[in-house]
């Protein structure tokens, strides 16, 4: 498709003045979801669990043309969601060539594009507008200002031009009128201070702006759209009720309903697609990270989030099992690269490996600070194989692994160590091997496969406290509850005891 280049060539072109003059972002985006909702495709790809909770309620926003806020916790795809509103928007927009606020070639509303189509007429130089470029994002912070939302008057330019400052021409627009005819999104609502959220009053209510208080009024065509952390609104800062009033409607995000969902997420976003190379050989090594692997990891998220331990206001991203899976598969990775391994395997070890992508996500309460995030991140792995565990192997009897141990026995299993090295050791603890059936692994798979889902079943045991493990990651037999002995006395005389023994 050739482009019009002139106001002319756009008059013949299907982008018509009567689909363009009165066509304001909000039908356009409206319009447009109409077309998806009847074509029956994904409304925002990519955004994972939000399907009947979420996206539906921002589908009525949209059909609504409200201008909408999003709530929820850090880690909730909130700023995702915003920027692909984008793909509602039509795949090329005209607009007057040189406006910084990109007016309407039918309708300008700045005084410079008004002169230049009043002069040029059907010779106004056109361009064109990506939906990327229809898109304005600004991160709240308590110093920003009027001027930079809404814009200001430059003395210079009036020096330069020789106007009056009075005059349109020497108006510095912000970043809302910049986002004319698109979408402005704000982050972290809150953090933005009071006096500055009144100024968004007039283009949200009645649709204008007015700039350092000369009569200088913009019929602004934008669609805002906002984010914020309801914690947020004692913590930092707060949303003033009137903005509030004028906010369409007000959606809540969450986080993953089901591992499953988590699972998805990060597997999306994770960077594990990776290159391993030896050396300066060409062939590198692949991986495989068992599918027990992806659960821990999720449910050290999930459990994090019920603990008592961690601020539940504060909440626990998505982020924290996407960077601790990228640090669990880097963990394997070395490994290899130092035993020359044909095979990236992740290990129960490397979760343990990756606590630095884990401890710095946790707020903790008082109780957690007391005890430290890395003592408290141990707690949620070894809870989260726990539940793992159970997942697979609750119903096989690991009496035969357990006797193993209870009757001397002992296998030290670092991290560090070459898979071939730890195997021969495993296949000597009678019954393990035999388990491992249940995890879909075999003898005929290879030695980082097989030492990796034994060492996932002996973690198990020693979470459920059947087995033990000391920081050296040597397993040894468990602790035994100690029967409480009972004293016996035998009377020596009225209304006193002599001590005899113990039964």
């Amino acid at each position: 498709m050739s482009f019009s280049r002139t106001l002319g060539e756009l008059r013949r072109s299907p982008f018509t003045e009567q689909r363009l003059g009165a066509r304001r972002v909000k039908d356009e985006l409206r319009e447009n979801l109409m077309a998806r909702l009847r074509d029956g495709g994904p409304i925002f790809p990519g955004i994972v669990g939000y399907d009947d909770t979420v996206v539906p309620q921002i589908v009525n926003a949209i059909l609504s043309r409200h201008n909408f806020i999003l709530l929820g916790l850090r880690g909730q795809a909130k700023s995702r969601i915003l920027r692909a509103l984008t793909a509602l928007l039509d795949p090329q927009m005209p607009y007057i060539a040189g406006c910084e606020i990109h007016d309407n070639p039918y309708a300008p509303i700045c005084r410079r594009c008004r002169e230049l189509v009043a002069k040029d007429g059907d010779a106004t130089s056109i361009a064109w507008l990506t939906p990327e470029h229809r898109y304005v994002e600004k991160l709240a912070t308590p110093d920003v200002t009027i001027a930079d939302l809404i814009g200001d008057i430059d003395p210079i330019k009036a020096a330069r031009g020789g106007h009056e400052l009075s005059s349109e021409f020497t108006v510095h627009y912000g970043l809302l009128p910049r986002a004319n005819r698109g979408i402005f999104a704000i982050n972290e609502l809150p953090d933005l201070a009071g006096k500055i959220q009144v100024g968004l009053f007039n283009i949200m209510q009645e649709g204008d702006v007015q700039i350092k208080g000369y009569p200088i009024r913009l019929q602004l065509d934008v669609t805002i759209v906002f984010s914020a952390n309801p914690e947020d609104y004692t913590a930092r800062g707060k949303i003033i009720t009137p903005l509030k009033d004028r906010i369409g409607s007000e959606i809540r995000t969450h986080y993953p309903a089901t591992v499953e969902e988590g699972i998805e997420i990060t597997a999306q976003e994770a960077w594990i697609d990776r290159e391993i190379k030896h050396g300066a050989e060409r062939n590198g090594a692949g991986l495989r990270i068992p599918k027990y692997i992806n659960e821990v990891i999720e449910r050290i998220a999930f459990a994090a989030r019920d603990d008592k331990k961690i601020d539940k206001r504060s909440g626990v991203s998505q982020r924290l099992p996407i960077s601790a899976i990228e640090n669990v598969v880097s963990n394997a990775e070395r490994r290899a690269l130092t035993h020359q391994e044909k095979l990236v395997v992740p290990r129960i070890s490397d979760i343990y490996a990756a606590l630095p992508a884990i401890t710095g996500k946790l707020e903790l309460e008082y109780e957690g600070e007391m005890k430290g995030a890395d003592h408290v991140s141990r707690e949620l792995i070894r809870t989260a194989v726990a539940k793992s565990f159970d997942t697979y192997l609750q119903s096989v009897n690991m009496s035969q692994v357990v006797q193993w141990f209870d009757l001397g026995g002992e296998i030290q299993l670092s991290d560090n160590a070459a898979a071939l090295e730890v195997l021969e050791g495993l296949t000597q603890i009678q019954g393990l091997m035999e388990k491992l059936g249940k995890l879909n692994v075999g003898p005929k798979d290879s030695p980082e496969v097989q030492v990796s889902a034994a060492e996932f079943v002996l973690e198990g045991l020693h979470a459920h406290k059947k087995i033990g493990r000391n920081e050296e990651r040597i397993f040894t037999a468990g602790e035994k509850p100690v029967k409480k002995q009972e004293r016996v006395y035998e009377p020596e005389e009225p209304g006193f005891g002599r001590k005899r023994g113990f039964n």
